[in-house]
Parts: structure tokens; C-alpha cells; sequence
């Protein structure tokens, strides 16, 4: 699709606890308030694609869609899903999505997109999204290190970043010895990508309550819906 200054995009953003949907302008503002229903359970493949649907129908005119999932994506089709449902395991949900919007469709790993919607585009720049597991998403000089998977690693204790610092680990440990163990992270991760910059996104973001160095900064949940415009950049 050629992208002309009247495109609208649907930005979908689909999360293990909610998904989310907002229209995008050609250059990528928000033109329509974030809508957001719960993700349903169990997290299947159609049930999921219902929500996209009828959110959808909340917003409006639109031409073309982008959308972010929580696992590793190849030419989108979903080939991981650990805090869906296994039936994602294979899925093209690019081609039917499209079916059931009539609308062409992009997907990318939802941190590759909170990336997108964040990062300079100058040196390393790392991304992590706190939510219902760990995602992230790795930059240089703009450009993406497709499907790292980084929260599935051995972090400490012979545990993940995810069994550490996802949203179980968040309710079972307190946000106290969260935070102390989000500490040792950042310091795992410098020392592991000395990145220039490390951008920290997710829903339990907000938890985060630590004195950042200069190169670390939160950013808002809403990026994983405005890096979505990014997807049309050919």
C-alpha cells in the first residue's frame, strides 16, 4: 500500500492480560482513544481475533493494521506464545486477521514495537516490557536484532528474567524485592549488551521505584500501540 498523508493505521496491541487497540495517522498519532477489553481465557488464537474485531469496530475508519504479539513472529506467522495458548504455535495471524478486517496486516514481537516507538535510533538501545512476562527488543543504530528472546535466559537463581521479573514473580515477591531484583538486571544487561541507552515499558512499568541512571527511561504503555506506524515504513 502506497503511503499517502490519508492513511490510518489500526495499531493492536496484544498482551497476555489485555488487548489493545488505537488508530494511528499517517505519520503515527493517535487519532482515537486507546479501547481495551481482557484478554480472553483460554488465550486461542480465534477468541482473540473476535476482540480485535469488535474493539476494532469501535474506531472508526481506518486502511491498514499493525500488530504487536507477545512472542517471536516470522512473516507473520506466531511461532512462540508462552503466555498464550499453544495453539499460536504456527498461526498466521497476519492472514487472518486480514480475512476478518478486510485490511492488509503487519505483525511484530510486541517489544520490537514498544522499541520502535521509543528508541533514538543512535548506538545500542535495549528495550524490556515488565508485564505479564519480559519481553525485549534489541537496537543498533536503529535497526532491530530480530527475534531476541531474551526473557527465556538463565538470569540467576537457575531462574529466567521471566520466572524473576514477570507479573507472577511481581504478586508473589512484593514490589519491593521486585525493584531490588529489576536492580540487578539493568546491571546483568549493561554488562552483557553495554548498551547506550535502555528503554523500560510494560504494564508494571509503573511499579518500577528505583533512582534510574541518566540512560535508563520508562516509557508509556502506549508505546506498544504509537511504534506500530513504524511497521508501513518500507
Amino acid at each position: 500500500m502506497e503511503n499517502n498523508q490519508n492513511n490510518r493505521t489500526l495499531a493492536v496491541d496484544i498482551g497476555g492480560s489485555g488487548v489493545k487497540v488505537m488508530v494511528l495517522d499517517a505519520i503515527g498519532n493517535p487519532i482515537t482513544e486507546r479501547a481495551r477489553q481482557e484478554t480472553p481465557k483460554p488465550a486461542k488464537p480465534q477468541p482473540i481475533i473476535n476482540a480485535i474485531v469488535s474493539l476494532a469496530a469501535t474506531q472508526g475508519e481506518f486502511h491498514r493494521v499493525s500488530v504487536g504479539f507477545p512472542g517471536v513472529v516470522h512473516n507473520g506467522v506466531t511461532q512462540t506464545a508462552v503466555n498464550l495458548d499453544s495453539d499460536w504455535i504456527g498461526f498466521d495471524l497476519a492472514t487472518a486477521l486480514s480475512k476478518n478486517l478486510q485490511r492488509p496486516v503487519r505483525v511484530a514481537n510486541d517489544a520490537d514495537i514498544q522499541g520502535l516507538g521509543a528508541i533514538a535510533g543512535k548506538g545500542v538501545e535495549l528495550v524490556v516490557t515488565l508485564g505479564t512476562g519480559f519481553g525485549s527488543a534489541l537496537f543498533v543504530d536503529g535497526k532491530l536484532v530480530p527475534n531476541l528472546e531474551m526473557g527465556h535466559h538463565r538470569f540467576r537463581k537457575g531462574e529466567s528474567y521471566e520466572e524473576q521479573l514477570g507479573r507472577a514473580a511481581l504478586e508473589k515477591v512484593g514490589e519491593k524485592k521486585w525493584n531490588r531484583r529489576l536492580e540487578k538486571a539493568m546491571a546483568s544487561l549493561q554488562s552483557l549488551f553495554n548498551y547506550n541507552y535502555l528503554y523500560i515499558g510494560g504494564g508494571e512499568a509503573k511499579k518500577v521505584n528505583l533512582d534510574l541512571p541518566q540512560n535508563v527511561k520508562i516509557i508509556p504503555n502506549v508505546t506498544g500501540l504509537l511504534g506500530g506506524i513504524a511497521l508501513w515504513r518500507d
